[in-house]
């Protein structure tokens, strides 16, 4: 299960598009690129969509505005 990943932070079942959002964590592009490579290796996965979060403006409830 996806949920076994020691990169996963999160994730969850979706109503809509798109089955399943997961949270990795990745110090590199070079990690991130490795996690995906073994999650598109699970036979029941048929396509994922990579995006890369640039900036967070709250996170776990407490907003973080005016930080860099």
């Amino acid at each position: 299960m996806i949920t076994q990943y020691s990169n996963v932070s999160e994730a969850a079942i979706l109503y809509g598009e798109y089955d399943v959002i997961v949270v990795l964590k990745a110090s590199t592009l070079q990690q991130l690129d490795f996690i995906i490579d073994k999650i598109r290796m699970i036979p029941s996965i048929t396509f994922t969509s990579t995006v890369i979060v640039g900036k967070k403006y709250k996170e776990n409830g407490a907003i973080s505005i005016g930080k860099s």
